[in-house]
C-alpha cells in the first residue's frame, strides 16, 4: 500500500514552522509525526504539501492510495482503521477527513465515499502551541514505541536516578553525574547524545540524536531536544526541532524553536504575563493576535532565526524565518521573517546575506544547503514581504 501524508487545513495555523517544511515533518514528543506514521505503519511516505516545498518532498502516487491528515497523531486504534481502509473509504472526525482511499487519477467526492467515524482519542496538532502543550503525551506515546520489548544501555553508576524503569538509553550516550528523574515521566536519550556533569533531568524528556545538554543545565518536564541540537541554562516545557542551540544560561519556556536556530548567551522569554491573563499569539491564519487560552506560553521562532546575548522575549513572540534580533530591550511579540534588528527597529534581512550566514552555519554540521533551500526560503521572503516594514 502507497501511504501519503498531506497537510490538510491546519497548515497556516502552524506557521511559522510550515512555511520550510511540510506539516508531516513537525517534531512533537521524540519523532516526527511522519517517523511516527512510518514506524506504525511500516512503510515510507510521501507528501502532498505547498508547491514550492514539492521539490524537497515531492509526492509519490501510485495505482492505489490512502491519504493520511498529517495534523492527527497515530495510535494503534487510529492506525487500525487505517490499515483497514478499503477503496472510497473515508475515516472522519466530525467534519474533518483523517484518511480516505482512493485511485490514482481518479477526483475524491466524499459525499461518494462510505464515511467512518472516529470517535476514539488522539493527539492532533492544529495551532502552533500545540507542539509544546501536548508535547507531554507524545513523549510517552513516543517511549512505548521506540522502546517495546528494546533493553536499554545500562545507566552509569555516576547517575543519581528516580524511576530508572522509565529511563532508555541508546548506543553511544554518554552521562556521568548528572540526576535524571523519571517518576514524573519518562527519558529518553538518543544515540550518541550526551548530557554533561551537573544537569538536572526532570521527565517527561527526550533528547534526541546526537543532542547534547550542557553543564549545569535545568530541564523542566516535556521538553524535548531535537537531533543535532543543544541546551544549557533552564529550559521548561519547549521542544527543539533539530540542529537547534540554545546553548547558554538564560530561560526558555513553553517555546518552540525550528530548525539552525540559534538563542544567544543569558537570554530569556517570558512565558507567563504579569496580570496572568490568557496568552495571545500572532497568527498567520488571520493576521492578527490569537487567544490561546493559555496562561503559559514562550516563544515560537522559525528556521534558521537567531538572537543575540541578553535578548529578553515577552510572553508569547512569534519570530518568524531568517531573522536576525540584537541589542537592548523588547523586540516586538511579531518579528516577520527575514527580519533584522530588535526593539529599535528592523530592517529586511536580505536573502544573499541570510544564505551566506545558512550556509557557514549548516557546514559547520556537515549539512549542504542546497538550491532546494536557498528556492524555499526566497519563497518565504516574498510571502513574508507584506508584514515587513520597508
Amino acid at each position: 500500500m502507497n501511504y501519503i501524508l498531506f497537510d490538510g487545513p491546519h497548515r497556516n495555523a502552524l506557521l511559522p514552522f510550515t512555511f520550510t517544511r511540510p506539516v508531516a515533518d513537525i517534531r512533537v514528543g521524540i519523532l516526527t509525526i511522519r517517523e511516527k506514521w512510518e514506524k506504525h505503519l511500516g512503510y515510507t511516505t510521501t507528501t502532498v504539501t505547498e508547491e514550492y516545498l514539492s521539490d524537497k518532498w515531492p509526492m509519490v502516487e501510485m495505482e492505489h492510495n490512502v491519504m493520511i491528515n498529517a495534523s492527527f497523531l497515530p495510535n494503534e486504534i487510529l492506525v487500525e482503521m487505517v490499515k483497514n481502509l478499503e477503496l472510497n473509504q473515508a475515516i472522519f472526525q466530525d467534519e474533518e477527513v483523517v484518511a480516505f482511499y482512493a485511485k490514482e487519477g481518479e477526483e475524491v467526492d466524499f459525499d461518494a465515499f462510505e464515511s467512518i467515524e472516529f470517535t476514539e482519542e488522539c493527539i492532533k496538532i492544529e495551532n502552533t502551541w500545540d507542539i509544546f502543550q501536548k508535547n507531554e503525551a507524545a513523549i510517552r506515546e513516543d517511549f512505548e514505541l521506540l522502546t517495546e520489548d528494546r533493553t536499554s544501555q545500562p545507566i552509569p553508576k555516576s547517575v543519581n536516578v528516580l524511576s530508572p524503569e522509565h529511563i532508555f538509553i541508546e548506543e553511544g550516550a554518554k552521562l556521568e553525574f548528572v540526576t535524571l528523574n523519571a517518576s514524573t515521566g519518562p527519558i529518553y536519550i538518543g544515540k550518541n547524545a550526551e548530557i554533561m556533569e551537573g544537569s538536572v533531568i526532570r521527565g517527561p524528556f527526550a533528547l534526541c540524536e546526537s543532542g547534547r545538554v550542557k553543564l549545569a543545565t535545568k530541564v523542566y518536564g516535556a521538553t524535548t531536544v531535537g537531533p543535532h541540537s543543544v541546551i544549557g541554562g533552564e529550559v521548561n516545557n519547549s521542544v527543539l526541532f533539530g540542529y537547534s542551540n540554545k546553548g547558554h544560561d538564560g530561560f526558555l519556556g513553553n517555546a518552540v524553536l525550528g530548525e539552525w536556530c540559534n538563542i544567544g548567551a543569558d537570554s530569556n522569554n517570558s512565558n507567563l504575563k504579569n496580570n496572568y491573563e490568557p496568552v495571545k499569539l500572532w497568527s498567520y491564519e488571520t493576521e492578527n493576535f490569537a487567544q490561546t487560552g493559555l496562561q503559559f506560553c514562550g516563544l515560537m521562532m522559525g528556521d534558521h532565526s537567531k538572537c543575540g546575548i541578553n535578548t529578553m522575549f515577552n510572553t508569547g513572540t512569534v519570530v518568524g524565518v531568517s531573522t536576525n534580533i540584537f541589542g537592548a530591550g523588547f523586540p516586538r511579540n511579531f518579528v516577520p521573517s527575514f527580519s533584522w534588528g530588535g526593539a529599535s527597529g528592523f530592517t529586511t534581512y536580505v536573502t544573499k546575506k541570510a544564505f551566506e550566514t545558512a550556509k557557514i552555519v549548516m557546514a559547520r554540521r556537515n549539512v549542504e544547503f542546497s538550491e532546494e533551500d536557498a528556492k524555499i526560503l526566497e519563497h518565504v521572503f516574498e510571502e513574508t514581504k507584506k508584514y515587513r516594514k520597508e
